[in-house]
């Protein structure tokens, strides 16, 4: 196979050993620090990633995606269906309430819903323990609960527990009451967040009367996205239909979380990206001990013709060499790690996450090969500085002492 000449030696150069076993000592270490650093910077951003789509389930199974709030009654159901990102809507009613069981009190977030609606759409529907989204008929005057919710409050399906809205007054004899009525719990959902001891969902004409005002006053439109971070770009097609909408998205109660989350991913892989930053610069060493080294050999291509741009190539294709096969060994390395950290951590009997047999993983190919070009072009970097001086070697002082 033909290979240009600057190719062949530059090759030969990265693959010797025997001249220089230092060099070929700091050669080896720069190749495995490299791919260690992609290894570990591959296998934590997938389980990361992980971990943000976790909560992306299950906090925004039960956050509401988008809330509208239509007061001249502008849109129509099949233009918002029509958008791009919008796989259902449905008419939401919501409140803050108490709800007392046997064991006490707590606060909570009241959600009336279209049954139908949530089964179909919601991650509600997959995560139940026990009944259906279904039973939450008009006038049944029945509620679906969390799983800790219902521990706290000591009760399970079948049980009554009584609800309070503060907001809503009822007039007696012995003055204003909060409105309040018995409901019977009929289905328990575990998601596994750390919202489910805080939502209750109920029929949305239940839920009004609960309120006792008009379901047309207080009904807001509920869409279901297909990836909930792409709300900004539904919020601007509504906009873009009217300027009359009163919208609010899930970032406005959940929207901290995820950005620490995002945050500390960025962070993680920040680091792990200066480790592979320092094994690619452990090349700058090795490539200025082998210029030094050979000296003479290129002052001796000089005179037999190569340029300076030939030398320069040389020492080019000698640092790539080694950035190339520690970016493709840590890649090999982090994918396999990153598929097989499940089964490893099973055989080695460590609990990574404790109430978990299994770390989510998610590998996500973009950030993958954004990683690769930078380790890439990291290296591509570090071999500039001894690559030039190489160019530069006067081949008349060199070979004066030959």
């Amino acid at each position: 196979m033909f290979q240009p000449a600057f190719a062949f030696i530059g090759l030969r150069y990265a693959r010797a050993s025997k001249s220089s076993h230092f060099i070929a000592f700091i050669n080896f270490f720069s190749v495995a620090g490299i791919a260690l650093g992609i290894t570990a910077l591959i296998t934590v951003s997938s389980v990361m990633n992980g971990f943000e789509d976790q909560l992306k389930q299950r906090i925004l199974g039960i956050v509401p995606h988008l809330l509208i709030k239509d007061p001249q009654k502008t849109l129509s159901s099949e233009s918002v269906l029509a958008m791009q990102h919008v796989i259902g809507s449905g008419a939401q009613v919501e409140a803050e309430a108490l709800v007392q069981g046997q064991r006490g009190l707590q606060g909570v977030q009241i959600q009336g819903v279209e049954p139908d609606v949530m089964q179909k759409y919601s991650a509600i529907t997959e995560n139940m323990l026990t009944g259906s989204l279904l039973q939450l008929a008009p006038k049944s005057y029945q509620v679906v609960i969390g799983a800790a919710l219902a521990r706290q409050l000591g009760v399970q399906t079948g049980d009554q527990v009584r609800l309070i809205v503060a907001g809503a007054m009822v007039y007696t004899p012995l003055g204003p009451m909060p409105s309040q009525r018995m409901f019977t719990v009929s289905g328990i959902f575990d998601l596994s967040s750390e919202l489910d001891d805080k939502v209750v969902l109920m029929n949305i004409s239940d839920a009004a009367r609960l309120m006792r005002k008009p379901l047309n006053n207080v009904a807001q439109q509920r869409l279901f996205l297909d990836d909930a971070f792409a709300y900004k770009q539904v919020e601007n097609q509504l906009y873009a239909m009217s300027d009359k909408l009163q919208i609010e998205s899930w970032r406005a109660r959940e929207g901290a979380l995820f950005d620490a989350v995002k945050m500390e991913k960025n962070m993680m892989a920040l680091m792990m990206m200066l480790i592979v930053a320092v094994a690619a610069f452990n090349i700058v060493s090795a490539l200025v001990m082998v210029v030094t080294e050979k000296r003479g050999d290129i002052a001796i291509l000089r005179t037999q013709g190569m340029t300076a741009g030939d030398i320069l190539k040389i020492f080019l294709t000698n640092g790539l060499y080694n950035g190339v096969k520690g970016t493709s060994l840590g890649l090999a390395g982090g994918l396999l790690l990153a598929t097989q950290l499940n089964h490893l951590t099973a055989l080695l009997g460590v609990v990574v996450l404790p109430g978990s047999s299994q770390l989510p993983v998610v590998i996500a190919p973009n950030q993958v090969i954004t990683v690769v070009v930078l380790s890439l072009l990291l290296t591509f970097v570090a071999t500039l500085y001894p690559a030039y001086r190489a160019a530069n070697v006067n081949p008349a002082s060199a070979l004066r002492y030959e």
